[in-house]
C-alpha cells in the first residue's frame, strides 16, 4: 500500500486528491494547522478513512516530524495562502507560506528521505503580465501579485532541489479551477453561491469587480488527476495543466443566472466595485496542456457550462437545506 502525505488537505484541491488516493489504495495522511475552531467541512466524509497530523508550513520542525511520522512514498504540497487578493493586503505573510513553505517541505523531506516524491502547486498567476498567448511550460513569469511572486519561489525551489539533490520533485502549473469546494471569498463560488441565495428570494444583488477579465477555468476533481500522473512518471517535470479556452466573469454569470432560470441576470449584477479590483490584472490567462496530454496522457473532462451549473446546483441544495 503506497502512503500519501497532502499539505492543505482541508481546502479544495486537498479534499478532491484525498478521494481520489484512497480510491487508488492509498494510506492518506493529511497536514492540518491547529486552530480554535476546526474547519473539515470538505473532508468530513472520508475523515475516518484518514490520518491527520499537526503541522504548519510556518514551523520547521512540525513538518519533518509529520514527514517522519508518515513515512510517505509522496507529498503534495497544496497548502499555501491562496487567495490573490489577500497576497496584497498581507504580503509578508503571503511569502512565509506560499514562498518559503516550498523550501521548508522540500528541506523536511531532504533530511528525513530525500527518494519521497514531491508534488508543488504552481499556479497560472506566475505568468501574470502574459509574453505569450496560450502560455506553455517554458513561457515567461511575470507575475502580478504578492501572490503571483511567491509561487514562483516555490516553482524555482523546487526545479532547484529536483537538480541540486535528484530529487523527485514536480510542479503543476495549474490554471484556475473550480469546484462546489471552493471558498466563498473566490469570484466563481461567490457567484454561484448568490445566484443561489437570489433565486430562492434570500439575496437581492451580486456585486462585482470587473465582468470582461477572462480566466482558463476547470474543474478540480478533473485537476487532482493530473497532480496525481505526474508523479507517477519514471523522469520529475513540469505540466501545465488547463483547459485552453477563455472565459470572462460575463459569461461565468450569465451561464450561472440561466442554471436557476433567470435570463435577465443584468438586473442583479452591480458591477465595477472598487472594492473587488486588483491593484494589477493579469492579462490573458489561457493554458497550453498539450505537454501534460501527450506525457500524461491527461484532459480536462467538466466542460465549463457544466462546471458552472454544477457548482449553482450544489449551492441551491445547500441553501435550501439553509433556512437563513
Amino acid at each position: 500500500m503506497k502512503k500519501a502525505l497532502i499539505t492543505g488537505i482541508t481546502g479544495q484541491d486537498g479534499s478532491y486528491l484525498a478521494e481520489l488516493l484512497l480510491e487508488k489504495g492509498y494510506e492518506v495522511f493529511g497536514l492540518t494547522r491547529r486552530t480554535s475552531t476546526v474547519n473539515n467541512e470538505r473532508i468530513k466524509h472520508i475523515q475516518e478513512k484518514i490520518t491527520l497530523l499537526q503541522g504548519d508550513l510556518l514551523d520547521q520542525s512540525s513538518l519533518a516530524a509529520a514527514v517522519n511520522d508518515s513515512q510517505p512514498d509522496e507529498v503534495y504540497n497544496l497548502a499555501a495562502q491562496s487567495f490573490v487578493k489577500t497576497s496584497w493586503n498581507q504580503p509578508v505573510l503571503t511569502g512565509e507560506f506560499t514562498a518559503i513553505g516550498v523550501v521548508r517541505m522540500l528541506e523536511a523531506i531532504r533530511t528525513v528521505n530525500p527518494k519521497i516524491k514531491f508534488y508543488q502547486a504552481s499556479s497560472s498567476e506566475m505568468f501574470g503580465k502574459v509574453t505569450e498567448t496560450p502560455q506553455k511550460e517554458t513561457t515567461r513569469f511575470h507575475p502580478r501579485s504578492p501572490y503571483g511572486v511567491a509561487k514562483v519561489y516555490g516553482h524555482y525551489i523546487t526545479l532547484n532541489y529536483r537538480e541540486s539533490y535528484d530529487m523527485f520533485a514536480c510542479s503543476g502549473i495549474l490554471f484556475n479551477h473550480e469546484s462546489p469546494r471552493r471558498g466563498l471569498e473566490f469570484v466563481t463560488r461567490k457567484i454561484s453561491h448568490a445566484v443561489a441565495r437570489i433565486s430562492l428570494g434570500k439575496q437581492k444583488d451580486l456585486e462585482l469587480g470587473n465582468l470582461d477579465a477572462k480566466r482558463d477555468w476547470g474543474f478540480a476533481g478533473d485537476y487532482v488527476e493530473a497532480m496525481w500522473l505526474m508523479l507517477q512518471q519514471d523522469k520529475p517535470d513540469d505540466y501545465v495543466i488547463s483547459t485552453g479556452e477563455t472565459h470572462s466573469v460575463r459569461e461565468f454569470v450569465e451561464i450561472a443566472f440561466n442554471a436557476v432560470g433567470i435570463p435577465d441576470w443584468d438586473k442583479y449584477v452591480i458591477s465595477d466595485n472598487p472594492e473587488f479590483l486588483r491593484p494589477a490584472e493579469v492579462d490573458y490567462l489561457i493554458g497550453d496542456s498539450s505537454k501534460a496530454e501527450k506525457e500524461l496522457g491527461w484532459t480536462s473532462k467538466t466542460s465549463f457550462k457544466e462546471l458552472v451549473e454544477m457548482m449553482v446546483r450544489s449551492d441551491v441544495e445547500a441553501e435550501k437545506k439553509n433556512n437563513s
